[in-house]
């Protein structure tokens, strides 16, 4: 009668294959929020090959009337959302946990080569991520984070930030200015999720 022996090392491949596998199972998925260790937003380089949602120029809503008209070229904000985020949000009207809006500022100029009126878009000032995330962020779920120019990782901030405050108070649907992006109000008031923003 054959005995079959164990493989040598058959249990140490089978742990480390469970300890891979854990690892792995706590990464994030594609297209969702990367958190270095002490908490700070990864920015993600890939926001452009998002889904595209709108541009303004010149908004003045908060903060930035002051700084729109003291630059005189007005500022283009340019908006993508995850793909993933996106997909669900056609399916519901609403943003599922780890959504990422990414508002991408550029300045504006009106002559240059050929053209000589209306704006066309330039170099990019700043880069900010509106990230959903229950877990990091239970009392509000949703954070702002601002990365500037080129900042590779920045932190959130703080909850009552005027940023916060005024998307809580005016935002279209879950805390975001739908309301801007025309795509998306359609499906917003035909899914029930689109609410008329308070005014001041």
């Amino acid at each position: 009668m054959r005995k079959t022996m164990p493989l040598a090392g058959t249990g140490l491949i089978a742990a480390a294959t469970l300890m891979s596998a854990g690892v792995f199972a706590q990464q994030p998925a594609p297209g969702e929020p990367r958190f270095t260790s002490d908490g700070q937003l990864q920015r993600p380089d890939d926001y452009r090959e998002w889904i595209y949602l709108s541009s303004g120029l010149g908004m003045t809503y908060g903060a930035a009337v002051e700084a729109v008209a003291k630059a005189g070229a007005p500022d283009f904000d340019n908006v993508f959302v995850t793909r993933r985020a996106y997909r669900a949000f056609l399916e519901t009207g609403t943003w599922p946990d780890k959504t990422m809006l990414a508002l991408e500022v550029r300045s504006s100029a009106s002559k240059g080569s050929i053209n000589k009126g209306g704006h066309y878009q330039e170099g990019m000032t700043g880069l900010e991520i509106h990230v959903k995330d229950v877990a990091r962020f239970p009392a509000t779920k949703w954070a702002f984070v601002s990365f500037g120019a080129s900042a590779r990782t920045a932190k959130a901030l703080p909850a009552n930030s005027g940023c916060q405050d005024c998307h809580s108070r005016e935002g279209a649907v879950d805390e975001t200015f739908v309301q801007f992006y025309p795509t998306l109000v359609p499906v917003a008031k035909a899914k029930g999720t689109f609410k008329v923003a308070a005014t001041k």
